[in-house]
């Protein structure tokens, strides 16, 4: 009988894109000699939306309700890129208390990120229980911001020139008691992971990849600064006042998914600390900028029940002046003009830099939005990560990128 031999030859297989540990409809590529990788190559584009494209189509003010569902797990930061992006052109500038609420809706949003990464993580990793208490305290963030926008999610609370309504009354209180509650819960966090011998097992040294690497790639984000590389926007080209804010800029100098997960947990703390001190900061006062060209709709006569007369706002107008009335109805159903330019404005999102290159000819709609999503730019990293592992580790290193696919199709 002839002797066949070992087969030396390596297996292509399909990670995805319909995979539970994938985080969306991320397809991977693997070439595998056994149960190690030999090589990764990411393929995108099952999740295109079309965001893009659909802002082209609509006025500058209905064009937030497009981008804020691009990274849908955190739509704050899409919504105040695009809006301060806008503002530039129009050379105006949000109220102060509209930009210290735009920074304690971002950091809220930033934390109940992280705490979805940390929940779907570790339940791909086994850790059943983290999974319910981070899921546990999003609940609490998301039910705030739904007193405060109306929504859960995809909220288009941020608008340009401000934000669409104030605080409702008790929103303070309700962040306040959850500034109370949530140090302990991430002390809970790290007393069940850090030390866990099987969450090292998974997390410590793998998925490691060099800083030099890391910046040649133009990853940024959790992921470059556990590399040891402390760029943060926030800092290093401050938005929204964000200088003004006294906060630290976790990093690790180990590069591995473990480090990832410590640079997130600090994070989070760190947002706490912001956020107390938006509230230290509100002060009474108008929350939408006072130009009759951009204020969409103007403010409405708001009655005892908090509910705004938008009936008695026209009769108003109307009792004024006929131009001030047409003046309204072509600011609702025509939008307002941009003078022609170009700008590019990043925040720093829980992913990375967030950028919004946004071009105006000079109408009332733009000529192109486009969005440096850090998912998209981030996810190059993941072949680097995985080569030489072992397959299994291909689901804690995609899980500690934290991609969102709507954030690279976009």
């Amino acid at each position: 009988m002839a002797d066949l031999g070992v087969r030396e030859e390596t297996m292509i297989i399909n990670m995805g894109p319909q995979h539970p540990s994938t985080h969306g409809v991320l397809r991977l590529v693997l070439e595998l000699d056994g149960e190690y990788v030999v090589s990764c190559r990411p393929v995108i584009g099952y999740l295109h939306t079309g965001i893009e494209k659909n802002t082209e189509y609509r006025t500058w003010q209905q064009g937030v309700t497009f981008v804020t569902r691009a990274d849908y797990l955190s739509p704050f930061f899409n919504e105040v890129a695009y809006c301060l992006a806008v503002e530039r052109l129009l050379g105006i500038e949000a109220p102060p208390r509209a930009r210290v609420i735009r920074v304690m809706v971002m950091e809220l949003n930033r934390i109940a990120s992280h705490l979805l990464w940390l929940a779907t993580t570790g339940l791909e990793l086994g850790a059943i229980s983290i999974m319910l208490y981070a899921w546990r305290e999003r609940e609490i963030i998301l039910r705030i911001f739904e007193m405060v926008t109306g929504l859960r999610m995809n909220h288009a609370y941020v608008r340009v020139g401000g934000l669409s309504m104030d605080l409702p009354e008790g929103a303070e209180e309700r962040i306040r008691e959850f500034l109370k509650l949530m140090p302990g819960r991430i002390h809970e966090y790290e007393e069940l992971l850090s030390g866990n011998p099987i969450w090292q097992q998974r997390t410590v040294r793998i998925g490691y990849v060099s800083r030099d690497d890391l910046l040649g790639l133009g990853v940024t984000g959790p992921v470059l600064r556990a590399a040891g590389i402390s760029w943060d926007l926030r800092k290093d080209m401050p938005y929204c006042g964000y200088e003004s804010y006294d906060f630290d800029v976790p990093t690790s100098p180990d590069g591995d998914c473990f480090a990832r997960y410590q640079v997130r947990v600090e994070e989070m703390r760190q947002s706490l600390r912001i956020v107390a001190q938006c509230l230290e900061r509100l002060e009474p006062g108008p929350v939408m900028v006072e130009d009759p060209k951009v204020r969409w709709p103007a403010q409405l006569e708001v009655g005892p029940d908090g509910i705004g007369n938008s009936m008695a706002y026209v009769k108003h107008i109307m009792e004024d002046s006929m131009e001030a009335l047409i003046n309204h109805f072509k600011i609702v159903t025509q939008g307002f003009k941009v003078p022609a330019g170009e700008v590019y404005q990043a925040v720093e999102s829980p992913r990375g830099e967030l950028g919004h290159y946004v071009v105006s000819s000079g109408s009332n709609r733009p000529y192109r939005v486009h969005i440096r999503g850090p998912s998209f730019v981030n996810l190059q990293a993941v072949p680097k990560m995985v080569e030489g592992n072992l397959v299994a580790d291909v689901i804690a290193c995609v899980a500690s990128v934290d991609p969102v696919m709507g954030d690279a199709d976009r």
